[in-house]
């Protein structure tokens, strides 16, 4: 069904779960140790807030409820807990979000290997994961289908780190530099010199 083809009664239920996804991202954030014990196992979004003193040049709307923290990147995954604790706090290879972490922090010198992509060596992989806990809070909402809600919140509040779906201008020029930086840090063997 197209959006044309939608009844009034099917858009009022998605500007539902929008709000209420937006309700639950806006709780006050929690440090990643207290996410992880309450992170299930089904969909939904999720949001990465930091203090304004982290990457202070990229600005992100504060948080309604705790305002010195400000929105970072905005994700979503079918199962909330395996794309949290598996991919963001673990592997740089299968995390947006992490790769681009270790390019805006290029002065902490995180090293980086090839395997079939550009991967952080495994104890770079391990600093990095502390440095978030650290620095990082989080907040999460359930659903079922959380793609369309994803590009609804992106569209809205341009999470900086975030680059697909969110409008061009307002695409963050040093987060486009710190995941090139980050790519071009280790090349494909096969490619030569």
């Amino acid at each position: 069904m197209t959006t044309s083809e939608m009844r009034p009664r099917d858009v009022r239920a998605d500007e539902d779960r929008v709000e209420e996804a937006l309700r639950l991202l806006s709780r006050p954030p929690v440090a990643l140790e207290v996410a992880a014990k309450g992170l299930g196992r089904g969909g939904g979004v999720y949001a990465w807030w930091a203090a304004h003193s982290v990457f202070p040049e990229l600005a992100g709307p504060p948080n309604v409820n705790v305002p010195s923290l400000r929105l970072l990147y905005l994700g979503r995954a079918t199962n909330l807990r395996g794309r949290v604790l598996r991919n963001h706090l673990r592997r740089s290879g299968s995390s947006t979000l992490r790769r681009t972490l270790a390019g805006l922090l290029g002065s902490e010198s995180y090293r980086t290997t090839w395997t079939d992509r550009v991967v952080l060596v495994p104890e770079d992989e391990t600093r990095l994961t502390a440095w978030m806990h650290a620095h990082l809070r989080f907040t999460w909402a359930e659903d079922p289908e959380p793609e369309a809600v994803e590009a609804v919140l992106v569209r809205r509040f341009h999470p900086p780190l975030n680059v697909h779906g969110v409008d061009p201008e307002h695409v963050q020029a040093a987060v486009v530099a710190a995941k090139h930086a980050y790519n071009t840090s280790s090349r494909d063997p096969s490619l030569g010199t």
